[in-house]
């Protein structure tokens, strides 16, 4: 089974950086030059896939309008011979195949990817969290793609995490069988330390099955009336495998202002354009 569709959910609020995100999608936050989507738009091109299904919702427009054609601006810097720049731009509306499709409401991630079912049809499809910037020698979707290839099944990036930060993420329970493959046993939304059946997180890269798409109209909503992916995932686990690969590469969640002001500083490090005069900046500064 070759995967061929990734789903961008994009239609939350990104309350965690209010008021910046009041009017600009979080999503379209500047990491160095490009903003935090384009990241993981060009890791599933590079891991090979061929269609990104964005999800988006109200206030949202500016993701659409980042990756599609500017005419004007592209006329503009055409007549004022600035060639380099253009070729940016137009590099970035040719990235890849994309459709679009509406969150009316705001109801969980579980909602948001059932928002593309449509579009995705009856085939296994990747789904990309763009608040998780992985930098990796291979891109992690590349590395699951693989895995895919040895377990063809849902599969869920994974990475240990300190104990005491369990109650960030979706934690599974499982039995190792491989250097970096794990069977999925069952998984906890957020759970409190002495709660937690192991140190590690699901991160935001999956490969999920179609069959996802009817468990999800199954799963009943919880807190706050939303319908959560890793319930739905529970229940699949129940009637088909689910496995977890640890990735190799360094994660940042940009999806909160330290992680996001971490990412920044990192890329910042390795741009050819900038590390020198950066690297001298940090070195003087006073704590």
């Amino acid at each position: 089974m070759k995967i061929r569709k990734a789903v961008f959910p994009a239609a939350g609020f990104g309350t965690r950086f209010l008021p910046a995100t009041k009017a600009i999608p979080k999503e379209m936050l500047p990491l160095i030059d490009k903003p935090l989507i384009q990241y993981s738009v060009e890791e599933a091109k590079m891991s090979g896939l061929e269609d990104v299904i964005i999800v988006t919702g109200m206030g949202k427009t500016a993701i659409e309008d980042h990756f599609d054609v500017s005419f004007e601006l592209e006329i503009l810097l055409k007549e004022k011979n600035k060639a380099d720049i253009l070729r940016m731009v137009e590099e970035v509306s040719n990235l890849i195949h994309f459709s679009y499709t509406r969150q009316k409401k705001p109801l969980g991630l579980g909602h948001a990817i059932h928002c593309a079912k449509n579009l995705v049809g009856i085939e296994p499809f990747a789904v990309f969290l763009s608040d998780d910037v992985i930098d990796a020698k291979t891109p992690v979707m590349k590395q699951m793609l693989k895995a895919f290839e040895q377990y063809p099944s849902t599969i869920l990036a994974v990475q240990r995490v300190p104990m005491k930060e369990v109650h960030h993420y979706g934690i599974i329970e499982a039995k190792k069988i491989g250097l970096r493959f794990h069977k999925v046993i069952d998984m906890v939304e957020k759970p409190l330390p002495k709660d937690a059946p192991s140190n590690l997180a699901i991160i935001g890269r999956y490969i999920l099955m179609p069959e996802i798409f009817g468990i999800l109209e199954e799963t009943k909503p919880g807190k706050g009336g939303e319908i959560q992916l890793t319930d739905g995932l529970r229940l699949l686990s129940k009637r088909q495998p689910i496995y977890a690969y640890e990735f190799e590469g360094d994660r940042y969640d940009a999806g909160d202002k330290l992680g996001f002001l971490k990412a920044n500083v990192c890329f910042a490090l390795k741009n050819p354009n900038i590390k020198k005069e950066f690297g001298k900046f940090l070195k003087g500064l006073k704590f």
